[in-house]
C-alpha cells in the first residue's frame, strides 16, 4: 500500500470533479516507487504479479468504496457500525488507524535511504540506527506541524505526490527506453525470467498475494465520488482509468529497473535509488541520482506529514461516542486530538527501535509490511461484508452508486484480503533477520496487541467517556 498522495477537497465539495480528476488522484493515492524494486527482482513475471492483484482486491476495493461513500456520510466506521454495530465500527476504524501508525515506519524507512543517497551516503540505507534516528526525528517534526492544524496537509499531498512519485516514475520509463535504444546490456536475471510467474514454494505465493497491499487506500478516495456529475456511470470510468494509470506507474518503471539492475543489488529500504544510480552512472550524469533521491524524499516526507493527523481524526470521531476514555480525546485550541497523535507517536517511536535491534533494514521492513497487512486486510474484510449486509438491511435506501453484481466482487474481494491475511505470517525469503522459525509467532504477537486494544476499550467503557454535546449526539446517533 501508497499513502503518498491523498487530497483533501472538502473545502471544494461544491465543485464537480471529472472522470480524469479522480483517476489522477486515485493514481497518486495508491501508486508508490518504494514498492518496485522487490518486484523487478521478478523481471517478466511482475507484469502478471501487478494485474492479478489489481483485478482481484483494487477494483472490487474501488466500487464497494464508491457504494458506502455516495450512500452514507462519513468513513469506514460509518460504514461498518451500520451493519455491524458500534463495537465493530469501532474495530474497523481502529484497525485503520493503527495500520498507519505501523506503516509510518516503514514510509520513513524509505525517506531514511533516500535522505542518505540525497547526501552521497548510501551506506546509511542499511544502517539500523541511522533508519531509527531519522524515523523518530522526521515523525515528531511531522506531529509537531499537525498540531498547527490548518491545511498544510491538502496543500503538500499534490506537490508531494508529482515531486516523489509521478515525475521520477516517468524519469524511469525514460531511463528504460534510453536504455533499450542504445543497446545497453540487459540484466541477466531479466533475461531469464519468465513472464508467468514461478511458484517455487511457499514464499513465491506470499509475495504475489502480499502485493494486494500495494493498491490499498481506495476506501479514502472513494468520498470524491459523491462530486462527480454522475456517480452512477462516470465513477466506473474514472477506476477504469485509473486502473490503466496505476498498472503503468507499476509495471513499466518497475521493468525499467529489472532490466538494468542485477537483482541481489535491490534491497527493500534503498533499491529504488540503487536503480536510479545504476541508470545515471551508465549514462554519466551521477549528480542526477542525488537529485532523485532528494526528491523522493521530499515526497515520502509529504506523504507522512499528510497523513500523520489523518486517520487520527478519525479515530477520535468514533472515540467522542464514548469508546475512548476522556484523555485520549483531548483537542488543543486548534482543534487538533494532541492525545491521540501523541498515543500514536510514542508508538512509532518504540517500533523505530526495531531497526537497530536488527541490524538488516531491508528484513526488518518486509515484517513491518507484513504486520501492516494482517491488520488492515482485517478491516477490508469487514467492508466487504458489510455491503452485502447492507444491501439486504436496507434494500429501499438511496445509493448513489450501486455496486454491479455486489456479491461476486465483495466476494472476490474478501477471499483476495483472506488469502492476504494468512500469507502475512509467512516470510517471504528464507533470510529474514527474524527467524523463520519464529517470524509467524512475532507476527502474531505484534498484530494481537496492535489489534486486542479496541475490545478493552469497549468492555471498559463508561458513560462518562461520552463527553459530546446534546446537539453532537443528536447529528451523530449511535446504535
Amino acid at each position: 500500500m501508497n499513502k503518498d498522495n491523498l487530497k483533501n477537497n472538502n473545502s471544494s465539495s461544491k465543485n464537480t470533479l471529472s472522470i480524469f480528476q479522480i483517476a489522477v488522484m486515485t493514481t497518486i493515492s495508491v501508486a508508490s516507487l518504494r514498492t518496485l524494486p522487490p518486484m523487478a527482482e521478478e523481471g517478466r513475471a511482475s507484469i502478471l504479479m501487478y494485474i492479478i492483484p489489481a483485478i482481484l482486491f483494487l477494483i472490487p476495493t474501488s466500487l464497494v468504496s464508491a457504494e458506502f461513500a455516495t450512500t452514507y456520510k462519513g468513513g469506514v466506521y460509518i460504514w461498518i457500525r451500520e451493519a455491524f454495530g458500534n463495537r465493530m465500527g469501532f474495530v474497523a476504524i481502529w484497525l485503520q488507524w493503527i495500520q498507519n501508525v505501523v506503516w509510518y515506519p516503514v514510509q520513513l524507512a524509505f525517506v531514511a535511504a533516500a535522505l542518505a543517497f540525497t547526501i552521497n551516503r548510501g551506506d546509511l540505507s542499511n544502517s539500523g540506527i541511522f533508519t531509527a534516528i531519522v524515523i523518530i526525528v522526521v515523525y515528531w517534526f511531522s506531529t509537531f506541524l499537525a498540531f498547527k492544524g490548518g491545511n498544510l496537509f491538502a496543500k503538500v499531498s499534490s506537490i508531494g505526490g508529482m515531486i516523489g512519485v509521478l515525475i521520477p516514475g516517468a524519469i524511469l520509463i525514460i531511463l528504460g527506453l534510453l536504455w533499450m535504444a542504445q543497446g545497453q546490456p540487459i540484466s541477466e536475471s531479466y533475461l531469464q525470467s519468465s513472464y508467468i510467474p514461478k511458484i517455487t514454494g511457499i514464499s513465491s505465493l506470499v509475495l504475489i498475494v502480499s502485493n494486494v497491499l500495494s493498491y490499498a487506500g481506495m476506501e479514502m478516495n472513494a468520498v470524491h465520488a459523491g462530486q462527480m456529475e454522475n456517480p452512477k456511470k462516470d465513477f466506473t470510468k474514472a477506476i477504469t482509468l485509473a486502473f490503466i494509470l496505476i498498472l503503468c506507474v507499476f509495471i513499466f518503471p518497475t521493468l525499467a529497473i529489472a532490466m538494468a539492475v542485477p537483482a541481489d543489488k535491490l534491497g527493500m529500504a534503498n533499491g529504488i535509488m540503487v536503480a536510479f544510480q545504476e541508470f545515471f552512472e551508465k549514462f554519466h550524469i551521477s549528480w542526477m541520482s542525488n537529485v532523485m533521491a532528494g526528491a523522493m524524499f521530499f515526497g515520502a516526507i509529504a506523504s507522512v506529514v499528510t497523513w500523520v493527523a489523518g486517520p487520527s481524526k478519525g479515530l477520535l470521531d468514533a472515540g467522542r461516542t464514548g469508546l475512548l476514555p476522556p484523555i485520549l480525546q483531548k483537542k488543543n485550541k486548534n482543534n487538533v486530538q494532541v492525545s491521540i497523535l501523541v498515543f500514536q507517536g510514542i508508538i512509532v517511536t518504540i517500533l523505530a527501535m526495531i531497526y537497530v535491534l536488527f541490524p538488516d533494514v531491508s528484513d526488518v521492513f518486509i515484517a513491518l509490511i507484513g504486520m501492516s497487512a494482517a491488520l488492515y486486510v482485517v478491516m477490508y474484510m469487514l467492508m466487504f461484508a458489510a455491503v452485502i449486509i447492507l444491501r439486504k438491511k436496507e434494500p429501499n435506501i438511496e445509493r448513489g452508486y450501486k455496486v454491479p453484481a455486489v456479491n461476486i466482487v465483495s466476494g472476490i474481494g474478501f477471499i483476495s484480503c483472506a488469502l492476504a491475511f494468512i500469507m502475512s505470517f509467512i516470510p517471504t525469503s528464507n533470510e529474514a533477520a527474524i527467524p523463520r522459525n519464529m517470524y509467524s509467532i512475532i507476527v502474531a504477537i505484534v498484530v494481537f496487541l496492535l489489534g486486542i486494544p479496541p475490545f478493552i476499550f469497549y468492555a471498559l467503557r463508561k458513560p462518562s467517556w461520552d463527553i459530546r454535546s446534546a446537539q453532537e449526539k443528536e447529528e451523530k446517533p449511535i446504535h
